[in-house]
């Protein structure tokens, strides 16, 4: 074993157990567990420039054990990544520092996506994978070659999501992905046994992955292995068997180190241990060298790819996806689109509307990825004549992921991070709660990603309250940076398209409907949809009754504005397909939309979470108050008081109780 390599191993383990020390929170465990791992993997494997974090055809590394954060954060120090200083590393954990507790993308320079919540930087990983040969099969071999590598733990292998993207990379046999699964048998409340007893070479073996177990403190084996998983054509997963705190003296191997602060006495104990005798936060020259030439190993083979990409036909394609810029005629087809939609005033569900969008965006955007979660008829996300993703070349723009939401929605955030795609795909609204935590870690992270959520309220009708959502749309506004689009008929469904796809930094979910919905927009003079909300049909006098909808329940608002007229009740509607859009609008705009009508009224087939911001306290709501039943849409709208009658009595008995 170099002793040159494992002092530069014990390097990790010392930054590890000092910042979790001084921050008085973290997890040294792991990092000091994996440290041999990393060192073989990023000082021989690994294909990266320090000085150029942002070089496209680097390999990715994820830790998807992200509460082990400071083993990349010592990786990125000690390579040479300019932003992790070790003032970063002294302000572990502290605010406004490069180095949170856990790796945030976009906010470090060198972490690839954020971690933290088990098992979806695995999952992400794969999304990545996916692109990586989704855009090697469109630009070639020669400007995209380049590997996924995953640290994994026990945790991340026991979630759910994991056995989801385990199973999609097996499925479309993505060799260049590499787990290595900290296999150190430690969970937080003890020896992963007391919960575990499965085999995970033997599971991801039957998943179709390359596994191999090997001694994770044996630099040889390590290397070995790394280069046997380079040779595999499927992914791999190797278990690298491991001591948790591993140097920690009498800590070494406890089950309890995994969060566990060490104190001064023990921190002695392990750099006696190691042999390390330098102060807190000193790491010698002598070891610094051989790490700092291990982060420059990349310069090279990173200039001679730029000089393939300059000379390369696809050169200003290639610069152009990565960039996340869409072609100039992106939006040609699609504004042709609206302008049918607002001549023919077609009737149909939104989902379809949505389907149509799309056969004018697949064709005029290349980076487009779209797929389903095993509703592909139902979702309206496939465009004819579009390849599907697969064996053996991988230049398919349609993914077929299976029953498998939650592995899907992590799936895209990594193709939206590895650049060069964006990614689309469709299930049910109500199974967006198994989404829910890679669409809330897209949003943190700022991808774009669109998910087409369709059967979006009772609408879904006879398939009964099991499937349909009532309080997802609301649960779904309440995330930071996602815009939640619930468009009304045809034109609004592709302005909303329009939207999600211009948008670069904020993922984005479409609420669409099974049924069928009238038109309600005659006319398109721009994108009414990107304030958020506007003004669709004005009040023939002075407004007494101003009525809020969105989606399919804008045509039951036009339909109770028509009867509140009829009756000599001026009236108002209101569409609001995205409430965070109209919230960026200033005060101005938003307080012209709401009005100042002594009656204001919101109509939505939801709960009526959040709608206080149109209506006030005082406003009136048509909507659920609890779960659907099983029944045909249209009876479901009347037993469920969602109509235009219903509407219309509501606001007039508001009128009356005003006096």
């Amino acid at each position: 074993m170099p002793a040159k390599l494992q002092t530069m191993a014990d390097a990790i383990r010392v930054l590890s157990m000092d910042a979790v020390h001084k921050a008085r929170s973290g997890h040294q465990g792991m990092p000091m567990g994996m440290a041999d791992v990393a060192a073989v993997l990023w000082t021989k494997f690994l294909k990266y420039d320090a000085s150029r974090p942002d070089w496209a055809d680097r390999d990715r590394f994820v830790l998807s054990a992200g509460h082990g954060s400071m083993l990349l954060y010592a990786l990125l120090h000690l390579t040479g990544f300019k932003a992790v200083t070790m003032d970063q590393i002294r302000n572990f954990r502290q605010w406004g520092s490069n180095t949170p507790g856990h790796p945030e993308y976009g906010h470090t320079p060198g972490v690839e996506t954020t971690t933290g919540p088990l098992g979806q930087g695995l999952a992400t990983a794969v999304g990545m994978a996916m692109a990586e040969r989704h855009l090697a099969a469109r630009f070639g071999e020669e400007l995209v070659d380049h590997r996924t590598w995953v640290i994994a733990g026990d945790g991340c292998l026991m979630e759910g999501v994991s056995h989801e993207a385990a199973s999609i990379a097996g499925r479309f046999k993505l060799n260049k992905l590499t787990v290595l699964f900290d296999d150190n048998n430690t969970t937080i409340d003890g020896e992963a046994t007391i919960a575990e007893t499965g085999d995970q070479l033997a599971r991801f073996k039957a998943y179709g992955w390359a596994v191999k177990a090997i001694d994770g403190h044996n630099h040889g084996q390590i290397a070995s292995a790394l280069r046997w998983a380079m040779r595999q054509d499927k992914p791999t997963l190797i278990a690298c068997r491991t001591k948790i705190s591993k140097g920690a003296g009498r800590k070494e191997g406890d089950p309890h180190s995994h969060g566990y602060t060490l104190f001064d006495d023990e921190i002695a104990d392990a750099r006696l241990a190691m042999g390390w005798s330098h102060e807190p936060f000193v790491v010698p020259d002598e070891v610094v060298k051989p790490w700092r030439a291990a982060g420059r190993r990349g310069a090279k083979p990173r200039k001679a790819w730029e000089a393939r990409l300059a000379a390369a036909s696809l050169r200003g394609e290639f610069e152009r996806a990565l960039r996340g810029d869409l072609p100039e005629n992106a939006f040609e087809r699609l504004e042709a689109h609206i302008a049918k939609a607002v001549e023919t005033k077609p009737g149909a569900a939104t989902r379809q509307h949505s389907g149509a969008a799309l056969e004018q965006l697949v064709p005029a955007i290349p980076e487009l990825v779209g797929g389903s979660a095993d509703l592909t008829g139902s979702n309206n996300t496939y465009v004819k004549g579009t390849k599907a993703f697969d064996l053996p070349d991988y230049e398919g723009r349609y993914v077929h992921y299976g029953v498998r939401e939650h592995g899907m929605a992590a799936a895209m955030n990594g193709m939206a991070l590895h650049g060069g795609v964006i990614p689309f795909s469709g299930t049910f609204l109500v199974f967006s709660d198994y989404s829910r935590p890679a669409i809330r870690l897209g949003a943190l992270m700022g991808t774009r990603v669109i998910h087409v959520m369709t059967h979006d309220s009772i609408g879904v009708g006879e398939d009964g309250p099991t499937h349909q959502p009532v309080e997802h749309v609301g649960s779904l506004r309440m995330i930071p940076n996602l815009n939640v689009f619930r468009p009304a008929d045809a034109v609004e469904t592709a302005e909303c398209w329009k939207l999600a796809l211009s948008t670069k930094t904020t993922p984005s979910v479409m609420c669409l409907s099974r049924q069928k919905v009238a038109a309600v927009r005659d006319s398109a003079p721009e994108n009414l949809s990107a304030k958020g909300a506007y003004e669709l049909k004005p009040a023939s006098g002075p407004a007494k009754v101003t009525l809020f909808a969105s989606g399919t329940e804008v045509a039951v608002a036009v339909g109770a504005q028509a009867i509140l007229e009829a009756e000599g009740v001026p009236a108002r509607v209101v569409s609001t397909p995205c409430w965070e859009l109209f919230e960026a609008q200033d005060e101005a705009y938003r307080k012209a939309v709401i009005g100042d009508a002594p009656v204001r009224v919101a109509v939505e087939a939801q709960v009526a979470f959040g709608w206080e911001r149109f209506i006030g306290e005082d406003g009136v709501f048509v909507g659920m108050k609890g779960f659907g039943a099983s029944a045909p849409a249209e009876r479901l709208y009347q037993e469920f008081g969602i109509t235009p009658e219903a509407v219309a009595a509501a606001a007039k008995a508001k009128l009356s109780a005003n006096g």
